[in-house]
């Protein structure tokens, strides 16, 4: 049993995770005692605009189209790569830490998941994947479970989510420019 089962068994969060439930956005259940999202939207249609929002979603371009910056220890996403996204300026900068946990890369379905690490303003972990399903239709599923970590997303209370869902919504906005610049 490696040290990650042996540590969720135990209701540990893994080394430098801040939750023990890693990877759980790859399962269909997500776990009890976290706010859950779900967001999916149409992005697309085509080969072309699926293998153009898979490139835009492994590569950071998608968050970096948010106006969001990301420091990365890659230029794609690996599990075990460390990344930080980041909005203000300099000493305003608000940049939160995470690690992605798992890849997907096959023939109709490509993207990622990072778990949230020390730090974090919240504990959990976001999954953004891209399928092009059998009709063609390219689709954009963002899959999180995440709760408050530090006092002011506590007391932040119901607008975290609320914050959350809208992100999700642009990020799916990225995705559509990117993929309508295939037709």
């Amino acid at each position: 049993m490696s040290r990650t089962s042996r540590d969720r068994k135990a209701g540990k969060a893994p080394a430098g995770f801040s939750y023990p439930e890693v990877g759980a956005t790859r399962s269909p259940g997500l776990p009890p005692g976290y706010q859950h999202l779900h967001h999916e939207e149409r992005v697309g249609h085509g080969r072309a605009a699926f293998a153009a929002a898979g490139e835009a979603v492994t590569t950071w371009r998608m968050h970096r189209g948010t106006g969001a910056r990301v420091h990365a220890d890659v230029e794609r996403a690996t599990p075990g790569a460390r990344v930080r996204i980041a909005v203000g300026i300099g000493r305003l900068e608000f940049a939160v830490p995470c690690e992605v946990v798992w890849t997907a890369y096959e023939e109709d379905r490509t993207g990622f998941a990072y778990g949230t690490l020390a730090g974090h303003p919240e504990c959990g972990e976001e999954a953004f994947v891209v399928e092009l399903r059998p009709d063609g239709s390219v689709w954009f599923t963002v899959t999180a479970f995440s709760r408050p970590a530090r006092w002011y997303t506590r007391v932040a209370g119901p607008l975290v989510p609320v914050l959350q869902r809208l992100y999700a919504r642009r990020l799916g906005g990225v995705l559509r420019r990117v993929a309508r610049a295939t037709a």
